[in-house]
């Protein structure tokens, strides 16, 4: 990688970002787009990427005797990867699944998750991950919500799920894997009695896969988002939605190549394989489309982790000789001060991603300084865009830290006004909107929430941006009411929702305190009632009885009046942050 450019060094960048997404996007190219039509709205699309998830599964059936999926013992092969999806969805046709059914997942990354999502979809059904750290009344209302016929858990989410499976009226099968105890709900059935262990997935006879046609605006997934009102929406994705994840990051890597004057590389099969540490959970869109999509394209080997842990990440990384890690901001910075780091052979990592979290500009100033030979990359990206859309790679990255980088080569982007009827001028703040084949279709079952939110192809993000004059988009605030926690979104109104049902609690705020490795964490302010006391301790255990651990303030503060609004009723939130001081890592 050529050096930080200095005032000795003019020449960058070689192109600019317009040409060299012209040269990568050329006819003939590897990234060349075509227009299409989706939904009535022209767009750019790419033309070589694969036109649904059956598309793609038959693709890296080529990759063959390739290792695949790794976790912990199980080591799964392509080829055995697709005879575990062939059986699975036999049998989910036999179970009556058919095109536009909803199959939903909750489990932690396992090789078995992405069996039975492709198994799902490959039958025409419409995926519904839900979140692993969910309660159990989060995940009833997960399954009602979806309506979902069949569910794909593993045995702590199916602890939870039996509770409530009786409640679930569309829910007729329960597939549990590496259950240690007898299933003694009536729907449930062992996964492995069907597929055996992942070990053994290479011994399950050839089967063909359903003839179900599918097309790139067919629905696939559901991935469930909160917004304002604090109550999960869900994300209806397409085939296409998903496909154009299989190029978008190799192409912003490719134009940094252009950028600073140099050939992008040519994949050979040939070429080493990449191998790929995946610790953001599958049901993130992130985790999913953003890390394995593209790693399943390009042949990738893909290691997956039972939790984060920085030891034993190290640890992998060595042995399996991890080309790309990340994942949130949180992952590298523990990569990159960890104080038995030296103690590990690390020159594997090629790329350190991140994104989903508040980074600071001094992380890729860091990444450069203790892995020289890494390429850092930052980017943005939301559940309505299928995980990542922006990305900011290289040079770029280094020259502009605090920015998440222009639009893609398939995408647009703009600052509109507080009323949405007017485009920005480069530099001015605004609400950022943007557009391409990566936006979702809309929401599932809420057609108000998706007029609102989508407007002619574009999506309304809630995030209060600027872009610069070569197109370089800044973010400045969030105009929804909501934090990211090292990845994971925490919802301020559900939160204050929890406070306000303690019977001590008159008024309740939620605002970020910032973190420097997490990006931030959820502080509460709180006045209480007359005449009524409670401790910091008791809310907070209040709240960990009705909340994911994430989501629970990590400190409580005691408002003595009550709290400062506007003329409109509105909590000025910005006065509560000086409550709090900023704390290290």
């Amino acid at each position: 990688m050529s050096a930080f450019p200095t005032a000795a060094n003019k020449s960058w960048p070689v192109v600019s970002i317009a040409e060299a997404h012209a040269r990568l996007t050329a006819p003939g190219a590897r990234f060349e787009t075509e227009e299409v039509t989706v939904f009535g709205v022209k767009t750019r699309s790419w033309k070589n990427a694969p036109a649904t998830i059956r598309d793609l599964l038959v693709l890296a059936r080529s990759h063959k005797d390739r290792e695949f999926l790794i976790y912990e013992n199980d080591r799964v092969t392509y080829a055995a990867f697709y005879r575990a999806v062939s059986k699975l969805a036999q049998e989910f046709r036999a179970q009556g699944v058919q095109k536009g059914d909803r199959v939903a997942i909750a489990m932690r990354n396992l090789p078995e998750w992405a069996v039975a999502f492709f198994a799902a979809t490959v039958c025409g059904a419409i995926v519904t991950p839900l979140n692993a750290w969910w309660t159990a009344p989060e995940l009833e209302y997960g399954l009602t919500d979806s309506g979902a016929k069949i569910a794909i858990v593993d045995a702590e989410r199916y602890a939870r799920i039996a509770e409530c499976a009786n409640r679930c009226p569309d829910l007729e099968r329960i597939y549990v894997a590496r259950a240690s105890e007898a299933l003694t709900h009536p729907k449930a059935a062992q996964l492995e009695a069907l597929l055996g262990a992942p070990n053994a997935w290479a011994d399950i006879p050839e089967a063909p896969l359903p003839s179900e046609h599918l097309v790139g605006e067919d629905d696939a997934t559901i991935f469930y988002t909160s917004g304002t009102t604090g109550k999960p929406k869900g994300a209806l994705g397409t085939h296409r939605n998903m496909m154009t994840n299989a190029l978008t990051g190799a192409c912003v890597q490719h134009r940094s190549f252009l950028r600073r004057g140099e050939p992008p590389p040519v994949p050979s099969p040939a070429d080493p394989q990449r191998v790929v540490l995946l610790v953001v959970p599958l049901f993130h869109v992130t985790g999913f489309n953003a890390w394995l999509i593209p790693a399943m394209f390009n042949g990738s080997k893909l290691v997956l982790m039972r939790k984060w842990d920085a030891d034993k990440a190290m640890e992998i990384i060595q042995r399996e000789r991890v080309t790309q890690a990340g994942g949130v901001p949180t992952i590298a910075w523990q990569l990159l001060e960890h104080p038995a780091r030296e103690q590990y052979d690390l020159s594997s990592l090629v790329f350190l991603s991140y994104g989903g979290a508040p980074s600071a500009p001094e992380l890729v100033r860091r990444i450069k300084t203790v892995f020289p030979l890494a390429y850092p990359m930052n980017g943005w990206g939301m559940t309505e865009v299928s995980g990542g859309f922006m990305g900011n790679h290289g040079e770029d990255y280094q020259n502009r830290p605090d920015s998440c980088g222009p639009a893609p080569a398939v995408g647009e982007i703009k600052v509109m006004n507080a009323e949405g009827t007017k485009e920005l001028p480069r530099g001015e703040v605004g609400e950022l909107w943007v557009k391409g084949p990566q936006v979702i279709k809309g929401y599932w079952k809420n057609p108000e929430a998706t007029a609102q939110t989508f407007i002619d192809g574009w999506v309304k993000t809630g995030d209060v941006a600027r872009i610069d004059d070569e197109g370089f988009c800044f973010l400045v605030d969030r105009a929804k009411d909501m934090l990211i926690r090292g990845g994971e979104n925490i919802y301020c109104i559900q939160v204050e929702s929890v406070l306000y049902e303690h019977p001590a609690v008159m008024d309740a705020a939620v605002v970020g305190i910032p973190h420097r490795t997490l990006g931030e964490e959820a502080g509460a302010v709180v006045h209480l009632k007359p005449g009524i006391r409670a401790t910091e301790e008791e809310l907070r255990a209040f709240c960990a009885t009705k909340l994911a651990s994430f989501q629970v303030p990590v400190k409580v503060k005691f408002w003595n009046e009550p709290l400062p609004r506007n003329p409109a009723g509105k909590i000025l939130k910005k006065e509560l942050k000086s409550a709090f001081v900023p704390e290290p890592a």
